[in-house]
Order: structure tokens, then sequence, then C-alpha cells
């Protein structure tokens, strides 16, 4: 068996482009466009691409982009006023605080701070209580964009074996609730897990999401699954990989993420998704 690849990328392009005339009626029947305020602190040469990636994907949908790039030694307390001013702002329906933070920065503290309304990352604990009984307000990005990937391989949900590797606040914990919602059996793995790999072996979805090079070994994959590859990692020739085995497992899935090209298109699209869903709470559509 030869895996189908789940192409993010084009995925991505065709939600991007759906979005982009949605966002024009929105624009001209409402008098603006929605909003999305990007806070960078520090200088972190990774999350100067994500924000500058972020600013490029506004622009092709026609969502402002309102940027704020803060010293390293930004206090607590400044970055949590201009938080307050941002969530009184109506020209902004989405706040996104580029992470992480510098140490002396309580990210828990800082994300809380937003207005669940505004929270267009899904980070907050409101957001993610509405997921977990089954009322979904904004959405983690990243999870909410795995749920896309995996639906275009037209698979029924219900009954399937699904096994989240990882359970970070940010990808495991929202996808497993994400999986629950669209009526799959979850099995979620940490770092306690025993025996890992009978978890994979019986799993017909395996979201990996642990941030370990290669963690998931390509022959622990059932014949047929569908992997969806969270993890992204540089190798020393400058290449990138994910948490699978991506050569021996492609050989066993049915479906298969590819890193790059599968997951981080999405992550961005549904934050996208997510400032245009606030937007028309704010409006009243």
């Amino acid at each position: 068996m030869v895996a189908q690849i789940i192409d993010g990328k084009a995925l991505a392009a065709k939600l991007k482009d759906d979005m982009q005339v949605e966002v024009a009626a929105l624009t001209t029947s409402h008098g603006r466009a929605p909003g999305l305020a990007v806070i960078l602190v520090g200088d972190d040469p990774a999350s100067h691409v994500y924000v500058k990636n972020k600013k490029v994907a506004c622009e092709k949908v026609g969502i402002a982009s309102f940027s704020y790039e803060l010293p390293a030694d930004t206090s607590k307390e400044h970055l949590l006023g201009l938080i307050a001013e941002l969530n009184a702002d109506p020209k902004v329906d989405g706040i996104l605080v580029q992470l992480p933070l510098p140490a002396h920065i309580n990210a828990d503290k800082v994300l809380n701070a937003i207005d669940a309304d505004k929270d267009v990352d899904g980070f907050h604990p409101f957001n993610v209580g509405c997921l977990a009984v089954r009322q979904p307000a904004l959405r983690s990005c990243t999870p909410y964009g795995c749920i896309k990937l995996i639906e275009t391989t037209g698979i029924k949900w219900y009954g399937k074996e699904a096994v989240v590797v990882g359970a970070s606040n940010i990808v495991g914990r929202p996808m497993a609730l994400e999986l629950l919602l669209a009526g799959a059996t979850v099995t979620v793995c940490h770092r306690f897990t025993e025996n890992l790999q009978s978890h994979i072996e019986r799993a017909d979805i395996v979201i990996a999401a642990a941030g370990k090079q290669g963690l998931i070994k390509g022959e622990w994959i059932k014949e047929g699954a569908i992997v969806i590859d969270v993890g992204i990692h540089r190798l020393e020739d400058g290449s990138l990989t994910g948490d699978v085995d991506f050569d021996t497992a492609s050989k066993r899935a049915g479906w298969i993420t590819p890193v790059p090209g599968g997951v981080g298109p999405m992550t961005i699209t549904m934050l996208l998704a997510n400032t245009i869903t606030a937007f028309k709470q704010h409006v009243g559509v």
C-alpha cells in the first residue's frame, strides 16, 4: 500500500480563495474589513517568520492586519495594557499573541487576558470549555485544521479509533475534544503512557503532536490508517521532518500528511477563519 498524500497547501489555498470572496462581501456590507491584531514580543527568528506569514495571509484574503512588535524586555503590565486596549477597539476582531513569550512573562495570564470573543487562537479556557461541552465557538487553530484535513479523506468518523500523541494545551487536548465532537473513540498518549506502540497499532487515525522527531515508527502504523503529523523539526541539512517516520509509514497508511506542506498551512488558514467568525459575531451576522 502507498498512502495518499493529504495536501495541506492545496486545501489551504482553496479555503483562502473562498474566504477572499466572503471577506469582500462582508467589507462591502459593513463598511470595514475583519481586523486581526498580532503582538510579537522579542526577537525570536522563528516567531518573526510566523508573524510575517500571518500578515501575508491576511492580505491575501482582505483581512486588516495590525502589528505590534515589542522589545524583549517589555513588562507584563505593559503587554496586558496593550491587550486591554485591543479588547476595547471595535476595529479589532481577533487578537493573537505570538508564542513563545520571554521567560519573565506568564503566558497563561496573557492569553487569558484576551477577551474570549477575540481569542482567534482558540486558547482561552472559555473557548476550550465550549468545545468540551459540544458547543464550539472559536476553535484552536491547529486541531481544527487537522479536522479539515481528515475530512478530505471522506471517512466516516463514528466508531473509528483515534490516538492523539501529545497532551499540550495548544494541540493535544483540544485535538482530543475535536475528535470526540466528530464521533471518534479517542485515546490521548503522553510522556507517562506505557507501550505507546500498542496504542498506535490499533489506531484508525493517528495525530502525532508530541514534538519529538521520529517518535512514531512507521511499522507501528495500522494498514489503511490516517496519519496527521503535527510535528516539525529541522535537520542538519536544513530539511524538515515530523514526529512520524514518514518513509515507512507512507507504505502502510491509507492517507498521510507531509512535513512540510501538511498541517502547517492549515493552522494559519484556520486563524483567518476564526477572525472572520469573530467579525461576524461582532457585527451581528
